[in-house]
């Protein structure tokens, strides 16, 4: 019995601390979710005020009340949904080509001083072709299938990818590899040990700009010459002046593009949790 009260005594104080770091820990997260929607919500909130006091032409910037109203309108026909259905299979196959091949391309060229010095100078001149320099060839190239528009997007994604891939080998601490050398690593558990896990923060910031990237090759893609997607939809509701549409898929894409970079963050917090890096400062 009186071991019993000690352990409780014991625990108990531990647990208290546990439960005060766990509000604590909550409180901070509903404090930056309020900072990060508190400049959206206020801008929305003076746009719709200009809009109905009539300080706005609803042409050329229509209030965010009209833009809701023909986002309802368009999930409420299905069309929404089945242009952004079939943008976001694009974006993926782009992506997975593309960044794919860029994470090869940056492990072999991070690995080899002579594979960089062939391959390097001339893919560093093809990251700074334009997408809309590109997109009328790769129409005359494979014609205006599904073809030129995965590989349009699949090019913007491998730049990103590999450039961050092969900084993130190359800036693998020299002082590692001598720790490896003494404990006999062999080739494999070099990179799985020790050079993977240290490139893993440039490779997820490569994930992320290809991410990017790829939601930019897709507009495009399919403004240049598509007859599905948002970006279609986009340029369709161009064509007739519909400029609520042209919001409602801006916006569309403004979103789908911070959760996918949501979900690439969420990865990267639980496969680094290691990582001890300034996280930011009170100034």
């Amino acid at each position: 019995m009186l071991e019993a009260r000690i352990e409780n005594t014991a625990t108990s104080p531990s647990i208290k601390r546990k439960k005060q770091r766990q509000r604590r820990g909550l409180s901070i997260q509903i404090t930056n979710a309020m900072l990060g929607v508190l400049l959206p919500v206020v801008l929305i909130t003076i746009w719709e005020i200009a809009g109905v006091m009539g300080a706005l032409n609803p042409i050329l910037l229509p209030a965010p009340s009209m833009i809701l109203q023909e986002f309802i309108n368009l999930s409420a026909s299905g069309e929404l949904a089945s242009h952004l259905g079939i943008s976001a299979w694009r974006a993926l196959l782009g992506f997975l080509l593309g960044g794919g091949l860029g994470l090869a391309a940056g492990i072999w060229v991070g690995f080899s001083i002579k594979t960089e010095r062939l391959l390097d100078p001339s893919l560093q001149m093809l990251r700074t072709l334009p997408h809309l320099a590109l997109a009328p060839l790769f129409i005359l190239w494979f014609g205006f299938g599904e073809t030129s528009k995965i590989l349009l997007i699949a090019k913007g994604s491998f730049f990103p990818m590999y450039v961050n891939t092969f900084l993130g080998i190359r800036s693998v601490d020299g002082k590692l590899f001598d720790v490896a050398r003494v404990l006999h690593f062999t080739k494999w558990q070099l990179i799985s040990k020790l050079i993977v896990p240290a490139s893993l923060p440039n490779i997820f910031l490569g994930v992320r700009l290809s991410i990017g990237v790829a939601w930019l090759g897709l507009v495009v893609a399919e403004m240049m010459g598509s007859t599905s997607g948002v970006g279609f939809m986009i340029n369709d509701a161009r064509s007739f002046s519909l400029t609520t549409v042209v919001f409602v898929g801006i916006i569309v894409f403004a979103v789908v593009g911070k959760l996918t970079d949501s979900l690439v963050k969420l990865l990267e917090k639980r496969l680094l949790r290691w990582q001890d890096s300034f996280k930011g400062g009170g100034f």
